[in-house]
């Protein structure tokens, strides 16, 4: 059976198991040293009821020699005895008998049973299945005294005076235990910071843990901890500056190439010159956009995407949709937009890269001719609708990777879901898509809940 997985429950677990088997061997040690003291007090007790009692018996012996002598030939002398009766309302475990030198008994209290006293060998205790007896003797030929006391008195007691003690230590032991647990606790306070600092910990944000007055064993682990993420973070920045500087790059080259390629076409003859001029622009047309995305994608990954004060969302998306009407899609945006402010500290410019992508993908790959509903509402969630073929499950949860289609022969990078979910993820949204579209049959909708 395995332990507890965490640490803190395993030490105070086991440091309370300690405590208390430790408790329980002291509490047996003290409870038989405390039996041995007890028989010791209940033995000086049967002592010290025969030492009272023989006196009296001496004292007052001739009118037994005298009351029995005169009875010396009745038949029922051996019942002849008197027999001392208890004050009213009052409990002794003792009884006692009280034999003459030959054996015969004068006196005994009332509730003596003769036949479970042990006849008379010598003086000190004698204990047997059910009784212990002292047994004295005055003077060398005096009468002889028994006192008996039942061990079901003594185990009785011992019962009694266990219960009162251990009744207050149970009540000591779960304190003791949740002071164990509250030292343990307090103990590892450090170590849940560190947990909770590694925690926080990922891709946005690779900062060196704190030393929290962490314990020495742990100082070495954080440090080799931020050893890595230095090392993480550099591995990172090299490869965003990468993606960076070769979209940066490729920018003016490319845009160079397509201006050859479209003066190509323009001055040649040749019709097939001009369609090979044509499809050598569509595709380095296609090569600018894809360094247009990978420096949207090295901005997200890289840059500060949160801002310390808010920022109203609705302008920078009815930019955004009136940029897509410039360049013809104006009659395809069905554009919702609240009354109110709708507030964020998301970067205004993250904001409007990731409502561009979305918009530009819905556009491209919803059906021809049909609307694409972008709605924002006052809870701060941006909704993009394109009416599209369904697309299954297991499809549609890899859209969002680097380079994924839905469709192997729709055009684009395959980078415009990704980028949206590195901003959503580094900025705190959640982005979630649905196919159909609520409410329709088919469609694609893209939902993302801005911080």
């Amino acid at each position: 059976m395995r332990g507890p997985r965490s640490l803190q429950l395993r030490l105070a677990l086991a440091l309370g198991g300690a405590v208390l088997l430790l408790w329980l061997a002291a509490a047996a040690i003290t409870a038989e040293r405390l039996r041995q003291e007890m028989h010791a007090v209940f033995d000086a007790g049967l002592a010290d009821t025969a030492h009272r009692i023989l006196p009296l018996v001496l004292r007052g012996g001739h009118d037994h020699r005298d009351r029995f002598a005169d009875d010396a030939h009745s038949e029922d002398d051996d019942d002849r005895f008197e027999r001392i009766q208890r004050l009213p309302e009052t409990e002794d475990a003792y009884s006692y008998v009280v034999f003459d030198p030959s054996g015969r008994v004068i006196l005994s209290s009332e509730d003596a049973d003769l036949a479970i006293f042990p006849p008379y060998t010598g003086d000190g205790f004698v204990q047997t299945g059910d009784y212990r007896f002292f047994i004295d003797r005055a003077r060398r030929s005096g009468p002889i005294i028994a006192v008996a006391e039942p061990l079901s008195h003594r185990d009785a007691v011992a019962r009694q005076m266990a219960m009162r003690l251990s009744l207050p230590l149970l009540a000591v032991v779960p304190l003791i235990l949740l002071a164990i647990f509250l030292v343990v606790r307090g103990s590892l306070a450090p170590v849940r910071h560190l947990r909770d600092d590694l925690g926080d910990r990922g891709a946005r944000n690779l900062a060196p843990l704190p030393d929290r007055g962490l314990p020495s064993e742990l100082t070495p682990v954080v440090g080799s901890i931020n050893a890595l993420l230095t090392r993480l973070n550099a591995a990172f920045e090299a490869e965003r500056s990468f993606a960076a500087n070769a979209a940066h790059e490729l920018r003016t080259p490319v845009a160079g190439a397509i201006a050859q390629a479209q003066r190509l076409r323009v001055e040649t003859g040749d019709a097939n010159a001009a369609a090979r001029a044509t499809e050598i622009e569509s595709t380095l047309k296609r090569l600018n956009n894809l360094s247009e995305k990978l420096m949207q994608l090295a901005r997200a990954e890289g840059a500060r995407l949160r801002r310390d004060s808010a920022t109203d969302l609705r302008p920078i998306l009815r930019m955004v949709a009136d940029d897509f009407g410039r360049l013809g899609a104006e009659s395809r945006i069905d554009l919702t937009l609240p009354d109110h402010p709708v507030p964020s500290d998301l970067d205004p410019d993250a904001f409007g890269i990731l409502a561009r992508n979305l918009i530009e993908n819905a556009l491209k790959h919803g059906a021809p001719g049909t609307p694409v509903r972008v709605v924002l509402d006052t809870t701060g969630i941006l909704r993009v609708i394109n009416h599209a073929p369904v697309i299954p499950p297991d499809d549609l949860a890899q859209l969002t990777d680097r380079f994924a289609r839905s469709n192997g022969t729709a055009e684009g990078s395959g980078l415009g879901l990704a980028i949206v979910r590195t901003i959503a993820d580094r900025a705190g949204a959640k982005l979630t898509l649905h196919s159909p579209a609520p409410g329709l049959s088919d469609g694609v909708e893209v939902r993302v809940n801005l911080p």
